[in-house]
């Protein structure tokens, strides 16, 4: 037995065969495709290529010799200054966060007077 939702009473009620269209299909859509909203012409390969030139020079072989080379380096510090330094800073803001909640939790923990 089919059941539908009734419009008046908000209740599931019997339905016969023939009225059962589940929700979300309907059976008159029109059979043509409809037209693309969003429609852009289509690039030639040439002229693609002819405006990435601003991109620049490709460093990705360059990184690549970097972060791969052995030298017995974490690779979240091989870039030098900068990466130590935020790496430290990271470092220092979890430590002091760990410790400010061990102090926070110190202080709930005492019965008040």
């Amino acid at each position: 037995m089919y059941y539908r939702l009734n419009g008046v009473t908000q209740r599931l009620t019997g339905a016969p065969t023939s009225a059962y269209v589940p929700q979300g299909l309907k059976p008159g859509l029109p059979a043509e495709a409809s037209p693309l909203i969003f429609a852009s012409p289509t690039k030639l390969v040439s002229e693609v290529a002819s405006q990435a030139e601003y991109l620049g020079a490709n460093r990705v072989p360059a990184l690549q010799k970097m972060f791969q080379k052995a030298d017995g380096i974490p690779v979240h510090l091989k870039r030098g200054v900068m990466d130590k330094m935020l790496y430290r800073t990271t470092m220092g803001l979890t430590i002091g966060g760990a410790l400010y909640c061990v102090m926070a939790l110190y202080i709930a923990a005492q019965p008040r007077k």
